[in-house]
């Protein structure tokens, strides 16, 4: 059953914070990856391991506990995953996840998430979600695939060069706040990167925030 009530976005902080992995397979893997992508201290149960994650645990990436999953396992979790396949886990994880107030996400399983995972396109500091609140995961990867081909990794050199002038015009007293950075973006800057005209593109950007603070 999808989730019908309105998801509310937030990104977490998850950096040396407990994230317990229920299941260790092939859909598990990609999620532990993501989250060591985020820095959390990762712990996986699971009876059968698959080799990626294996391969992590004995680079001591993460903590592998193989067995089946026990009430008490998310003693400590932030946050929690369940990617087992079994609904008889996933609720067991639920019903614990619930009395220990840790938000958890069960893999192609709405009805026992408390919150979902969207698709995820990221460059550098750039993280751009699409979801359907579990209604159709093929959609939101399709349109993941689709922004993957239209934003590429310039945006990351374009949000450097931007947070570099914005620190420092901070760092020379002046307010960032009323700069029309907007026309700035529209004033072909994003180009002139992707051209590899980096010192132009800085020269740009430093002409358009110049002439709107006039």
């Amino acid at each position: 059953m999808p989730i019908t009530s309105p998801l509310y976005p937030a990104e977490l902080v998850l950096a040396g914070r407990r994230t317990v992995v229920i299941g260790a397979g092939r859909v598990a893997a990609r999620k532990v990856a993501e989250f060591l992508v985020c820095g959390a201290e990762v712990v996986v149960i699971a009876p059968e391991v698959d080799p990626e994650v294996r391969a992590r645990a004995r680079a001591g990436e993460i903590v592998l506990e193989e067995r089946p999953y026990r009430d008490g396992d998310l003693d400590g979790a932030w946050l929690a995953l369940v990617a087992t396949g079994d609904r008889e886990v996933n609720r067991a994880v639920r019903r614990e996840a619930d009395r220990r107030r840790v938000w958890l996400n069960s893999a192609d399983d709405p009805e026992n998430c408390s919150f979902t995972l969207p698709a995820r396109l990221r460059r550098g500091p750039l993280l751009i979600t699409v979801s359907t609140g579990g209604r159709s995961p093929a959609v939101a990867a399709w349109l993941r695939r689709r922004l993957e081909e239209e934003i590429g990794p310039e945006y990351e050199t374009l949000i450097e060069l931007v947070a570099a002038e914005r620190s420092r015009l901070q760092a020379n007293g002046c307010s960032t706040e009323t700069l029309d950075w907007q026309r700035a973006l529209d004033s072909g800057t994003l180009d002139l990167v992707r051209e590899g005209r980096l010192a132009e593109a800085k020269e740009r950007l430093q002409a358009c925030l110049s002439s709107s603070s006039d």
